[in-house]
């Protein structure tokens, strides 16, 4: 690769010359300009992003952990977060901890090492170690979608328990009583606050809750496969199930059809976060929608605002979703 120096070299001007017209510093002569530009394209010369930052104490580069980029739910925030920081002037480094905590402490730490000036942190569960990560680093950063015990900062979420209690309303205003809910971990807030909407909108129209209706799978197709298995084999089945993602509700549709029920005649699936994969479902999904790409520019925003005046007021933004009506549910069947 070429140099500073050979640039300056076959310029014809000091190598300081040749800094101040890639930074725009100072004032150069517009024949000394033409000359290094005319080099630092003939040699393709690509300034050291290292060396500028430790000069300007920015890298221009903001770090990502997310819990599982399996997930198109993440994907698609990932891509709202990029474009955004794109616009704004910024790369984006994007680590991926498979749900484990202690690669999520490990890689943030790697991220730090790095030097990004800010991190953005949807957390695969909380414990100690990141606690003191995050509190021991002055560094900017943004929680998205789950807060983080000890952790002050600028949070962004949807707002899961209405969420959760408009896809259960929903299913309660088409005639169904026997309403199921495969929810995520119970250890993620998110997960937690789908089934408080689920479990408000049931007491509302005075349907008691039946702890055999409520199963925990991992977000994961084969878990919602596996959880719609256990909620069909019960000897009063549900005729409806909420799904706490798109991901479980299309492992449970699988379910049902290698069962022989039929989706929405005799059973009814919604689901949650209205993935792109969604629409495209056997049945097409009814799911509850997440304003990802909203999420993903709000949070890039937020962060850069936060690295530029870091003593602006924390935020938190909690942004609202929507009901998205698709084939996969109906009206109870008068003989149910």
């Amino acid at each position: 690769m070429a140099t500073m120096k050979q640039v300056a070299e076959k310029a014809r001007v000091s190598t300081t010359t040749v800094s101040h017209v890639i930074n725009n510093t100072r004032v150069v002569s517009e024949d000394a300009r033409e000359r290094v530009l005319a080099v630092i394209q003939e040699l393709r010369y690509i300034p050291s992003a290292v060396a500028r930052s430790l000069k300007n104490d920015r890298t221009h580069t903001l770090g990502m952990m997310i819990p599982n980029n399996s997930n198109p739910y993440f994907a698609e925030i990932i891509q709202g977060i990029e474009d955004a920081s794109f616009k704004l002037g910024y790369n984006i480094i994007l680590c991926n901890s498979y749900d484990d905590p202690k690669k999520q402490a490990a890689y943030i730490r790697v991220l730090m090492e790095k030097r990004i000036d800010g991190l953005i942190l949807v957390s695969s569960g909380s414990d100690e170690e990141l606690t003191q990560l995050l509190a021991d680093e002055g560094i900017p950063k943004v929680l998205v979608d789950r807060e983080v015990s000890g952790v002050v900062a600028d949070f962004i979420e949807a707002d899961h328990e209405q969420g959760g209690y408009e896809a259960t309303r929903y299913l309660i205003g088409l005639g169904h009583k026997r309403i199921a809910c495969v929810a995520g971990p119970d250890i993620l807030l998110p997960s937690g606050d789908r089934v408080t909407g689920y479990r408000r909108a049931l007491q509302e129209a005075g349907l008691e809750f039946n702890s055999a209706y409520l199963l925990h799978a991992d977000f994961t197709s084969q878990g919602g496969f596996n959880a719609f298995q256990q909620l069909l084999a019960l000897p009063q089945r549900p005729t409806a199930i909420f799904a706490s993602n798109d991901l479980m509700a299309i492992g449970g549709i699988r379910a049902a059809n290698e069962a022989g029920i039929k989706i929405p005649e005799a059973l009814s699936v919604i689901g949650y976060d209205d993935i792109a994969l969604a629409s495209f479902s056997t049945p097409p999904l009814t799911t509850i929608a997440q304003p990802k790409q909203a999420i993903g520019n709000l949070t890039a925003q937020i962060l850069v605002n936060r690295i530029v005046d870091p003593e602006a007021p924390l935020r938190r933004e909690m942004l609202k979703s929507q009901l998205v009506i698709r084939q996969s549910t109906a009206s109870i069947p008068c003989a149910e």
